[in-house]
């Protein structure tokens, strides 16, 4: 029987004067948004991980505040995700310049802006986790140790 290995991911939902930070990306010929996230690489930490993505898709320097939660999502049959999402908040909200050329733009859009994209959001935990965000769930961000990496 074959093992179960989901893809391990980072999300940083990023606020600032009611606003979050969004990256738009074409993905089989159709823009969908999300948070800024990615891929967890080898000897990475996850913080690491969501400190690099935040940067390589919207060219803003940040450390998450705290994590919001870990979410198992499964996309498709053959295709399943553990999710670490991160949250950071910044004072005000600064011009993004994606390094990624797979982002298009990253911009800054009220939640009302974001839940009105429902169709074209990369996955139902985009809006999940800004609506955990939003009632309160918070846990210390060393709540992860990677001290053995």
């Amino acid at each position: 029987m074959e093992r179960y290995k989901p893809n391990v991911t980072v999300a940083c939902v990023i606020k600032s004067q009611d606003k979050y930070l969004m990256v738009e990306e074409l993905i089989d010929d159709q823009l969908q948004y999300n948070q800024p996230a990615g891929h967890l690489e080898a000897n990475e930490s996850l913080i690491d991980a969501c400190q690099r993505e935040v940067l390589e898709e919207t060219g803003i320097e940040l450390t998450p505040q705290n994590l919001i939660g870990i979410y198992q999502f499964q996309a498709s049959s053959e295709q399943a995700f553990l999710r670490f999402t991160y949250f950071c908040e910044l004072e005000s909200c600064p011009i993004p310049k994606p390094q990624d050329k797979a982002i298009n733009q990253a911009l800054w859009l009220s939640y009302a802006e974001i839940k009105a994209l429902a169709p074209q959001l990369r996955s139902p935990l985009v809006l999940h986790c800004i609506d955990d965000h939003l009632s309160g769930k918070q846990f210390s961000a060393e709540i992860v140790n990677c001290q053995f990496l």
